[in-house]
């Protein structure tokens, strides 16, 4: 019988929140994309940690974890419109790094193909960013959705973090962004959510929700 460990359905369920009502409800949305990138990047740097602190491996952890959701949360809710455009970074910067992937694997080795890597990567970092500013809600849209779906198909696990860290590496949490499973929900995410600010009485229920209409960009009113 197909079984699933508790906070990997917790991932699955947040990840479906995000991609399909996550820009509707933008400060709880960041809040939680803050709090999930938080605890991955604390799960991920915890095996770093095991020679400076004399702590068992599973309750540093989980402190690391715990330790990284809550600063990632508060840093999110505490500056919206930075976190927005460090969402739109993050997803940027992996697109980026997807694109030059096959080019590297076609040939470029060595100090050229880590040269082209960084630089997409950080091209697409740029770029994201920079609609993160003049775009916020488009791109809290799509980076939701992005997000989102990557966790509710399991695209990123517990086990892609844990392989992150123990490799040092980024590697573990690249994944295929154009497979069908991740592409169908993305999709179907980012038509939700743009559908819900088309619809009036969606986003009255939405405005009543302290904080839930927090927007600091200029495209708020397309």
């Amino acid at each position: 019988m197909f079984e699933i460990a508790p906070v990997d359905a917790g991932l699955i369920v947040a990840g479906l929140l995000l991609a399909f009502v996550g820009a509707a409800v933008s400060v709880y949305a960041v809040t939680l994309t803050g709090l999930l990138v938080g605890a991955g990047a604390g799960y991920a740097l915890a095996p770093t940690l095991t020679g400076f602190l004399a702590v068992e491996g599973a309750v540093l952890s989980a402190v690391a974890v715990l330790g990284g959701a809550a600063v990632g949360a508060f840093l999110a809710y505490s500056g919206l419109s930075f976190a927005v455009l460090g969402i739109g970074a993050v997803v940027g910067g992996f697109l980026g790094r997807f694109v030059a992937g096959p080019l590297y694997a076609g040939g470029a080795g060595g100090l050229e193909g880590t040269l082209l890597l960084a630089g997409a990567t950080l091209a697409g970092v740029a770029v994201g960013a920079v609609f993160g500013f003049v775009l916020t809600r488009s791109t809290l849209v799509f980076s939701t959705a992005f997000i989102g779906a990557a966790f509710a198909t399991r695209s990123l696990t517990v086990a892609s973090f844990e392989a992150a860290g123990s490799e040092l590496a980024l590697e573990p949490l690249l994944f295929d962004p154009v497979a069908p499973a991740f592409l169908g929900v993305f999709a179907l995410g980012v038509l939700s959510q743009f559908g819900l600010f088309k619809l009036g009485y969606v986003t009255k229920l939405v405005a009543l929700v302290p904080g839930a209409r927090r927007w600091t960009a200029s495209d708020d009113d397309n």
